[in-house]
């Protein structure tokens, strides 16, 4: 049930929030890399 949970967030980060793969992580904002980080922390938890 969790690995759902985690697999619907990460479908829903995909289309809501922005796509930052091409940028430079030393040359984010402050909320572009907590942005960065919550995907990353989502996609891991799907993946376990």
């Amino acid at each position: 049930m969790k690995r759902a949970f985690f697999k619907a967030l990460v479908k829903l980060n995909n289309l809501v929030m922005p796509s930052l793969y091409k940028k430079d992580p030393m040359k984010l904002s402050t909320i572009q890399k907590g942005v960065l980080g919550f995907r990353y922390w989502a996609l891991t938890n799907s993946m376990k």
